[in-house]
């Protein structure tokens, strides 16, 4: 394989704190590799340096000769009087072996050629430049967040287009299912140094977590260490009149080594942290549409979102809104909450009905106002959070930002940041209808992980947009496909479970990726209105099913508690007799767990919804 590209012994400071610290990597012909970190790790930056953008401190940067790099940044700049067609083609003029992926790559990415950049959304306009990257074919394609703004067919025919690729791919992207399908090798960027794993991306949770209790064992090591350092140097009078100063000079590295070593630790394995979501009373069925009509007319031409649709949104759902972009996703929500007048046909809402919106254009967050102003617009130091006030400090601090940003303007803020934010304003106070359009754009894994696990602990009724396939799959239990021409259907289950549902009821063969995709066999789809079969479990089984998923809750809050417990600073050295009965208790809740899940299985596979 011919090196490319490589960065060896790089050293950067930003801001007078150390960002790389010796990071070497090499990058090889054709390699498809994913970088992935946590934002506000150094990817964007890791990218700059490869660029040649920036320059490190110390260390070397190495180019092969001829090789050329391609960069799609988050952010584009344009010409607003230029057309998509002329955007797409810079750099290839003359170049009629290449000229020809401009139409190849359009259609998929749902681009008009004759369009002005200047009339484009910042959606669109991302999906032009990722088009403009993608017939430039570098020898080297560097690509940050390229499925954002991307549908679920676009994202897929991305997939296979990097799949064909014939030069290298460094990919920096939040869609885990993505890196998956896309990756061969993996860089992850951790306190200042760049790890390399030499499999693709579905191989790295694995081996991240080896790494994190290799770590956590060292720290315990330490601990133990500098233990006994201590008990040596009180070690009476005797001991003190005979101590070596070089073991006492080791031991305070030893103790400032060990401080820093567990807030490194801490920072890395630390998550949003929020209480479970509390919903308010609300009548059984929240919404009703009945002959819903509606469309925009484009050029004499209409084109209809919705056609005389009857839907029923009943307390406790968790829906979640598949389709092409443009094809109403939004305009759906904005309807149901009132915002947008339909057609034709009738709309009633419980009277109890409490939405909350967190909305894709972030169009509740004013770039002028701080942090503190966006959670407390009336002014004040505290803000409500489930009914209980907390400091909006100390908020702001459970979604990961640093207190003293509180008086900054949103302006200052990343496109992550920014959501993060959006999602602490309306997490705070989620009603009993939590309706979040795009919210995982521009997120880190980790948030995204503490997200599925806030929406999972939410006792209200969740409508979910979003074209991150992993995240519908850990979150949403019915979909409704928005399948084009006002045609809107309705499935059981997860992202997984309705592609083999669409293949089963269209006669067509489920495709190697949707097989390896599935983890349960598909059921025939639901009606919109999603009404079940009658129950034919006895009513034993019956009330043993109701009575599942409350004690899987409780047993998913005893493992959480056990964990923390058992995470607590010195507990092992300390009273390792309660150390080691927490640790079988946590493995009897854990044995549990799994007993009581299996059994919901069964008992959902015999009442056959």
């Amino acid at each position: 394989m011919t090196l490319l590209l490589s960065l060896e012994d790089i050293c950067l400071n930003m801001g007078g704190k150390p960002l790389f610290q010796d990071t070497t990597l090499y990058i090889g012909e054709g390699e498809k590799i994913c970088l992935v970190g946590r934002n506000g790790a150094g990817k964007t930056t890791l990218m700059r340096l490869l660029m040649g953008e920036m320059e490190p401190d110390t260390g070397k940067r190495t180019l092969y000769p001829g090789m050329r790099i391609g960069y799609l940044a988050q952010q584009v700049a344009f010409d607003p009087s230029e057309t998509v067609a002329s955007f797409v083609r810079a750099g290839l003029a003359g170049d009629e072996y290449r000229d020809y992926l401009v139409d190849m790559v359009m259609g998929p990415l749902d681009l008009r050629p004759s369009a002005l950049l200047g009339s484009l959304s910042g959606g669109q306009l991302r999906r032009a430049a990722l088009a403009q990257s993608l017939v430039d074919a570098p020898d080297l394609l560097m690509l940050d967040e390229p499925t954002n703004h991307l549908d679920l067919g676009a994202i897929a025919w991305l997939e296979d287009y990097i799949a064909g690729y014939a030069g290298a791919i460094l990919c920096v992207s939040h869609d885990r299912a993505f890196l998956k399908a896309i990756s061969q090798k993996t860089l992850w960027i951790d306190r200042g140094q760049v790890r390399t794993l030499n499999r693709g991306y579905a191989h790295f949770d694995d081996w991240m977590q080896g790494i994190l209790d290799q770590e956590a064992r060292t720290l315990q090591n330490m601990e133990k260490k500098l233990e006994q350092e201590v008990a040596w140097t009180q070690g009476g009078v005797t001991g003190r009149r005979k101590r070596n100063q070089k073991r006492m000079d080791n031991l305070h590295a030893l103790r400032a080594k060990l401080k820093a070593d567990k807030a490194a630790f801490r920072q890395t394995i630390r998550t949003v942290a929020l209480d479970p979501l509390p919903a308010g009373d609300v009548s059984k069925l929240m919404i009703e549409c009945k002959a819903v009509s509606h469309g925009f007319t484009h050029d004499d031409h209409t084109q209809m979102m919705m056609k005389d649709f009857h839907f029923r949104l009943m307390r406790g759902d968790r829906i979640g809104l598949l389709g092409k972009n443009g094809s109403g996703k939004s305009t759906f929500l904005k309807i149901l909450l009132g915002q947008m007048t339909p057609d034709s046909g009738h709309i009633r809402r419980a009277k109890t009905l409490e939405p909350a919106y967190f909305d894709q254009s972030r169009s509740d967050l004013d770039p002028s106002k701080s942090l503190w102003e966006t959670l407390c617009p009336d002014g004040g130091d505290y803000i409500s959070v489930g009914g209980s006030l907390r400091h909006v400090c100390g908020y702001l601090k459970d979604f990961l930002f640093d207190p003293k940003q509180a008086r900054d303007a949103v302006s200052t803020l990343s496109g992550g940041q920014q959501n993060r934010l959006m999602l602490a304003k309306v997490l705070a106070n989620p009603g009993n209808l939590l309706i979040l359009d795009e919210p995982t754009n521009d997120l880190d894994m980790d948030t995204l992980d503490r997200l599925q696990d806030i929406l999972a602990n939410y006792e209200g009724t969740l409508l979910l947009v979003s074209h991150d396939r992993d995240f519908l799959d850990n979150t949403v239990t019915k979909v409704l496909a928005f399948e084009g021409e006002g045609v809107i259907e309705g499935y059981m289950g997860g992202y997984t479970d309705y592609l083999e549902q669409k293949a089963q009821k269209t006669g067509q063969k489920p495709t190697a990726k949707a097989k390896a995709q599935a983890k349960i066999q598909a059921t025939a789809p639901a009606p919109v209105t999603f009404e079940k079969k009658p129950d034919p479990l006895p009513f034993a089984l019956k009330k043993e099913l109701e009575q599942l998923p409350k004690t899987m809750a409780k047993l998913e809050k005893t493992i959480e508690k056990l964990h923390e417990d058992l995470a607590m600073p010195d507990l092992y050295t300390t009273d390792p007799a309660r150390f080691d009965d927490l640790a079988r208790q946590l493995q009897k809740a854990e044995e549990d767990l799994s007993t009581a899940e299996i059994r919901w299985l069964e008992l959902e596979e015999k009442r056959g919804i």
